[in-house]
């Protein structure tokens, strides 16, 4: 089964972007949201840094990486990236 977490953000007004879609994908050494007893936005490594993508602060620093990596967001086409490399 391919689980993932999807956090996405868009620019407002909505006409000023395309939005971002920060992808979290289940794989060896991560774990997403798939039920108990991880709550419905926890998001991390087995052996290391976790997210409860609830939080603002959580949601504002992959994005903050994000736009130190090149995402602009008057991008007008929806951008995925893998969450991991921004964690």
């Amino acid at each position: 089964m391919d689980c993932r977490q999807i956090l996405t953000l868009s620019p407002q007004p909505a006409s000023s972007g395309g939005p971002l879609r920060i992808v979290f994908a289940d794989g060896p050494g991560r774990y997403v949201p798939g039920g108990a007893p991880m709550g419905s936005g926890d998001v991390g490594l087995t052996r290391g840094e976790s997210l409860n993508l609830h939080e603002p602060g959580a949601v504002r620093a992959p994005l903050d990486v994000a736009l130190a990596h090149s995402w602009q967001p008057g991008e007008q086409r929806v951008v995925e990236v893998d969450g991991w490399t921004l964690l």
